[in-house]
């Protein structure tokens, strides 16, 4: 599953993961800093990435559209990138398991 993460989360989170998740990006490696999120939400529906974030607007935007793209919502505080990366590492099979779903177009972990 290829993730693509929003700007509220560190670019330096996506060298920890490329082994689990390979080919995801970062919104500011892509020069979508300060974007608008319907211009990432199409970005991330045309070239098949789950978008990560903490940005509760993504929510709403995925209870409007649903998917694609898949939503992961990440929902904690000013976290450690640390700890970012532990949870998405720790939830793989679970993230697996929500792309593969046909029902689900949000995971919320916590």
């Amino acid at each position: 599953m290829k993730l693509l993460l929003d700007e509220n989360l560190s670019d330096r989170i996506i060298h920890s993961i490329l082994d689990l998740y390979p080919h995801s990006e970062h919104v500011k490696t892509l020069g979508m800093t300060n974007t608008d999120d319907a211009v990432i939400w199409e970005y991330a529906k045309a070239n098949n990435f789950a978008i990560v974030s903490k940005d509760s607007d993504f929510h709403q935007r995925s209870l409007l559209y649903g998917y694609p793209p898949k939503f992961i919502y990440l929902r904690i505080s000013n976290s450690p990138t640390s700890n970012i990366i532990q949870i998405l590492r720790d939830n793989f099979d679970t993230i697996i398991q929500f792309k593969n779903s046909k029902k689900e177009s949000i995971l919320l972990l916590m």
